[in-house]
């Protein structure tokens, strides 16, 4: 992001990234409080003074992404029993909230899980060594995948803790679910919900937050 500060304490529309994404989560009613998983040494979240409406929790995270989860949902799975998770990044503060009822109201379908995504529109190339296209990726069933992704909480625990133990080292809460042999499934979301990654995206997330 060439910035001073890590990207979820970028700001735009009067507030950081992280707050924005919270205020959404929050904002929904089928969801019930919120599990925040910071780095140890944060020093930016202690700063925000951040109010939730809602039951709120913080875990401190790991060195990789899935490290970060397993914290967050240990402690999840300590606090209640039965409970179901919504995995999401802090950096997509624009999901909107019809996604996230339509994603909760999925499990009547599958309670295997969840996520939001969206099926690919654009033609794939796969380049060789040189640079160069070595072939055309049918997109034909192809999804590009977004957070939240839902899941029995002390599934995904379990899924995780047994991909860490193998070695692999995950993307997304998904990947694990799938190894274990379940399969959530895909729930259309609005491209909206970007990530932001780029200084261009901030200037995005401004124009659709002002929109939605």
């Amino acid at each position: 992001m060439q910035s001073d500060r890590p990207k979820q304490y970028l700001s735009f529309c009067g507030k950081t990234v992280l707050e924005h994404t919270l205020d959404r989560l929050l904002a929904c009613p089928l969801v019930h409080g919120a599990m925040l998983i910071l780095r140890e040494d944060d020093s930016y979240w202690p700063n925000i003074n951040y109010q939730p409406a809602k039951p709120f929790h913080v875990a401190v995270g790991g060195e990789h992404r899935q490290d970060s989860v397993i914290n967050g949902l240990s402690k999840l799975c300590d606090l209640f029993d039965g409970v179901y998770a919504l995995v999401h990044d802090a950096v997509r503060p624009l999901v909107p909230q019809s996604d996230l009822i339509k994603l909760i109201e999925s499990l009547e379908a599958n309670k295997q899980g969840a996520l939001l995504g969206s099926q690919v529109a654009d033609t794939l190339k796969q380049q060789n060594n040189l640079g160069s296209v070595e072939k055309t990726i049918n997109r034909d069933g192809l999804w590009r995948a977004f957070t939240p992704q839902l899941f029995e909480a002390e599934v995904l625990l379990d899924a995780l803790q047994k991909a860490r133990r193998s070695g692999q080292i995950l993307t997304d809460d998904s990947s694990a679910i799938e190894a274990a042999g379940y399969q959530p499934l895909l729930v259309e979301g609005s491209t909206e919900n970007i990530k932001i990654t780029l200084p261009a995206d901030l200037q995005l997330a401004e124009v659709i937050w002002k929109n939605q």
